[in-house]
């Protein structure tokens, strides 16, 4: 595991883009500061760029960078959560701005599994997570599902979890910092 973290680190650092395993579906990750590296992950899912992305980090240190304000429900939505939970906030920064949404909220998610986690450690930034497919296709539930243009497309594939059948896609709330509670996807 610690040479593929490396491997993708090194792509990472130089604007690239990646294929790799996490929590919920296989993703497709970059730098979330870098707003070249942003821009080819839309080319290539061929996505509008009004469609953002979510985020993954690897604690609150990184989300407080991020957010200068985190709603209490936040904290308690991650700590109740059994299964991987994206949360929708207000206001980001330090972040390249076209991963922002049109009305300045951010998708985090805070990742427990290793690779992920690990990489995150070593980059000390954000870690652009999006689906492994060309935008309007189906999610691919294993990494052979993903399409050869997709796989082509990357910079590195993370070569980890082949085998691993992924597990439902995460929830999606969004919480504002007036308190509201929004669930996008259950």
């Amino acid at each position: 595991m610690n040479e593929e973290i490396h491997k993708a680190y090194e792509v990472i650092k130089d604007g690239g883009i990646i294929l790799y395993p996490t929590d919920t579906v296989w993703g497709i990750g970059c730098d979330a500061t870098n707003p070249e590296a942003v821009a080819k992950i839309y080319a290539l899912k061929r996505r509008a760029e009004t469609q953002s992305m979510i985020v993954l980090m690897n604690g609150e240190k990184m989300m407080y960078n991020v957010f200068k304000e985190i709603p209490e429900t936040a904290w308690q939505i991650m700590d109740l959560s059994e299964k991987p939970t994206t949360l929708i906030l207000d206001k980001p920064r330090n972040v390249a701005p076209n991963i922002i949404a049109s009305d300045n909220t951010l998708g985090i998610r805070i990742v427990k599994e290793p690779f992920c986690f690990k990489l995150l450690e070593r980059m000390k930034k954000p870690l652009v997570s999006t689906s492994a497919n060309i935008s309007g296709e189906p999610t691919p539930k294993s990494f052979k599902e993903i399409s050869p243009e997709i796989i082509k497309g990357v910079d590195y594939v993370v070569n980890l979890h082949h085998d691993k059948i992924a597990g439902k896609p995460s929830t999606i709330i969004k919480l504002t910092n007036d308190s509201q509670v929004k669930i996008i996807r259950k």
